[in-house]
Formats: structure tokens, sequence, C-alpha cells
């Protein structure tokens, strides 16, 4: 059995950035995949987000103080000065998204580039790890040995590029904490009250939500399933199996939208698509009027477009999620260093960890920063 210095358990971006800075060291990656960044080619619509130019503490479920450390070490623009200085041609979006102008591939290119020295175990997948003078990590094709483990093995989403439960499961048999994984960058299904969105798939519309103290701004997509889009995944990552309020019109104020259109039909003066007004109005029992013949009762409901109120069923699952909210239990884990205070030589890194970030960026942000602030340690 071969034992190398440093053992990477996956290798996604937080594994690949740690890795492209180790020099002098036998370190190898072990991965279920047949090639590196397989979650780094499909994201962002194959451009991959890789940071967002605003990302802070503030966008992501997390402890902040826990965080501190590697935004300090690796900022977003400490990314994007990476991703110059490996001529990768950046595209900026709305809100700060910063994605590969051309492909993601570019991205991966480089990480290939960088980690061409290290050993990599592809298709490999590893079943349990346990530690005898060093760690012994058995895998479906034999067991590799290590002096330092890096357990950077994502979450539970993507269960189509590999991703499993395999981090909390070595976590737990060390000792540590498992704050209960969920999916988050999810859509919503919905209860009967709001069935009537179901008529409106595929049709997107600006909205604000107020959910957990936060406000969260963007698009909203409504679906076969439930609804979706930007907004609604993010606010998926704060929502507590409880209500959600939507503002339909946001920076619209319907008393002088009404006072200055009393004459025309409310289906006429609405800026929202006609397909949500019909439903909207359908599902309130509201009929499409003049604005001034209203009742008091009419404009009550016709209020509800700015609060609407309502409790998700659920949401779409793992399948459909971006990342996994919740995880290795941070309290437990050197912020510095990212090892482990129950057992020296053993790292958690990455999505595995209970740090998530909003849509936008933040995820691959953290990935990139988490690596870079451990391997200086390593």
């Amino acid at each position: 059995m071969k034992i190398h210095d440093i053992v990477f358990i996956g290798a996604g971006a937080s594994a690949l950035m740690a890795a492209s800075f180790i020099k002098g060291k036998d370190v190898a990656l072990i991965d279920s995949n047949t090639k590196i960044g397989a979650k780094i080619l499909i994201s962002g619509g194959g451009k991959c987000n890789l940071t967002n130019r605003f990302a802070c503490a503030n966008n992501y479920l997390a402890d902040a103080s826990f965080m501190k450390y590697s935004f300090e070490r690796w900022s977003p623009e400490d990314t994007i000065s990476f991703a110059s200085k490996h001529q990768i041609a950046l595209e900026e979006r709305g809100s700060g998204q910063l994605f590969c102008a051309h492909s993601a591939k570019d991205l991966v290119s480089v990480f290939s580039h960088l980690t061409r020295q290290h050993t990599f175990y592809f298709s490999t997948k590893v079943l349990h790890v346990t530690f005898a003078e060093h760690f012994i990590i058995q895998t479906d094709h034999g067991a590799i040995g290590a002096q330092k483990v890096v357990v950077a093995s994502g979450g539970l989403s993507y269960t189509s590029i590999g991703a499993s439960g395999i981090g909390y499961e070595i976590a737990k048999d060390f000792g540590h904490e498992i704050i209960t994984p969920q999916p988050a960058l999810v859509g919503f299904t919905l209860q009967k009250e709001q069935f009537w969105m179901k008529e409106l798939s595929g049709i997107a519309i600006p909205v604000s939500i107020e959910i957990e103290g936060k406000t969260i701004q963007g698009n909203l997509l409504f679906a076969h399933k439930g609804i979706s889009g930007p907004a609604v995944l993010t606010a998926s990552l704060y929502w507590k199996k409880g209500k959600i309020r939507i503002d339909f019109l946001p920076n619209v104020s319907l008393p002088v939208l009404f006072k200055q259109n009393s004459k025309k039909q409310i289906s006429s003066v609405l800026p929202l698509p006609k397909r949500f007004i019909k439903g909207f109005l359908d599902s309130l029992r509201v009929e499409d009027k003049v604005i001034s013949k209203l009742t008091l009762e009419d404009k009550k409901n016709l209020e509800t477009l700015k609060a609407y109120d309502c409790s998700p069923a659920g949401n779409f699952g793992f399948t459909k999620a971006e990342v996994t909210k919740g995880g290795v239990s941070t309290a437990q884990i050197n912020p510095k260093t990212f090892e482990s205070l129950l057992c020296p030589n053993l790292y958690f890194l990455g999505e595995v960890l209970d740090v998530t970030g909003e849509l936008g960026g933040f995820n691959f942000q953290w990935a990139f920063a988490s690596g870079y602030s451990m391997v200086q340690h390593l």
C-alpha cells in the first residue's frame, strides 16, 4: 500500500485550488469521476460562476467568525487576479457575478496544469477511513495510505456526478457533529392554495422575497412542480419550514398606480404578464374590473400582490439542488487551518462543511478561499 504525504478525498473546486499551491509533497486526489472538475464543468450553464465581487459573510448561511480568516487570505479580488494570471477571460453579469467568458473548461484546464505533478485516482469510490500510525483510506480499488487526509467530497447534490455522503460518514467516524444536510438553492413545491401558479409554467417575473429577516431580490420562475428562479433558489437557503412573503411588484406603489389609471381595467394597468394577472385574480375571486369600481375588499385583496404570504410544501429535493446546506459542524474545525480539533492531520474543506452561500458565485468563492487558506498551513 502506497502512503502519500497528503490525500484529498474529492477533486472538486476546493481540493483543486488547494492542490494547485502544494509543491514538494507527495499529493494524491481521489475522485469517483473519470476526470477532474466535473461540477465546475456543468455549473453556470457550462461557464462556471466562479466568484462574486461583492461576496462577504452576509451572503452565507454559516458562522461568520469561522469564515473570516479565509476571506482575509483569499478575497473575490484574489479569485479575479488568479483568473487574470492564468489568462481566463471573465464575463461579468448582474449583481457582481463573474463567469468564465468562454467556457468552464478554461478553469479546469488551468487546474489540470497546476496539479499535473500530483497523483489522481479516478473512478475510485472511498468506502471508509481509519487510522493506525497513518490514515488508511479503503476504496473499491484497494487501500491508499496517507499522513494527512483532506476531506473535500462536497455534499449530496449532483448525484449524477458522484455526489455522496462519504464526507459526513468519515466525519462521524472520527467523532464530528453533523448538521443535518438539506437541499439548498432549490425550487419550492406548493401548497394547494398556490396550485394556480402551476398554470403559469415558463413565466419569469422580478420579485422581492422576505424570509427569516432577509430580503432577496431577483427573478421568480413559475415551474410545473412549483416556483424556482434565482430569487427562490437563494430564499431556499434560509427557509425553515415556515412562511415566505413575496412582493410581485417591487418598486411599484399600487395606490399611486391605481390613482393614475382609475379609468382602466386591472389587467391593463398592472405591469405583469397577462397569464399571471388572470391566475392571480381568479385565485382571489376578484373580477377584472375598472379601477374606479374596485371595492375596499377588492383593493385589500389586490394589496396582497405586494405581500403575498405562502408556506412552501417542501422543495424539489437533492436531485435538483445546486448545493447542500448543513454538514460538518465548524465548531470542531480550526478556522485558520481547517484541521479537525478532534483528530490531528485530518482536514475538512469546502461544501462538506456547514458553510453554504447564496446563488451567484458565492459557493465557488468559498471553495477557493477555504482551499487556499488550508494550504497555507499544509
